[in-house]
């Protein structure tokens, strides 16, 4: 649908009127992705973990109704972690959660940031 009401002289459409049922169910259907800053934050960590020797591979999957970042240590296993970026439940428990092979939920929270730092070092009380 165009509008040329816009008093444009050389004929030429000033803009497209797109309807809002249809800009909302065009985004509906596209898959849920992580974001740039998202997959950064993921793929740090994931380095880390391989300098460590803990992690050797990874999947991403991107499903109509969240996005999976699974960790292996080795590609013929199931996921050790998976860590879900699911936009539904964002407003009740956090649109991200970070779970076990077992299917054990670890951390979930709105922030990535948070929810990944379950897989920091835990520090340790050393005495001399």
């Amino acid at each position: 649908m165009t509008d040329h009401s816009s008093g444009a002289e050389d004929g030429e459409a000033s803009g497209i009127l797109i309807p809002l049922h249809e800009a909302r169910s065009a985004r509906l259907d596209q898959p849920v992705r992580f974001d740039r800053r998202e997959l950064d934050q993921i793929l740090r960590l994931y380095g880390r973990m391989v300098a460590a020797n803990e992690w050797r591979d990874y999947a991403i999957d991107h499903l109509t109704d969240r996005a999976v970042f699974s960790v292996f240590r080795r590609a013929s296993e199931v996921p050790l972690f998976q860590i879900v970026k699911d936009p539904k439940l964002a407003r009740r428990q956090g649109a991200f959660a970070v779970i076990a092979a077992g299917g054990r939920i670890l951390k979930r929270g709105q922030e990535l940031g948070r929810v990944l730092g379950v897989f920091d070092p835990k520090l340790k009380l050393v005495e001399a």
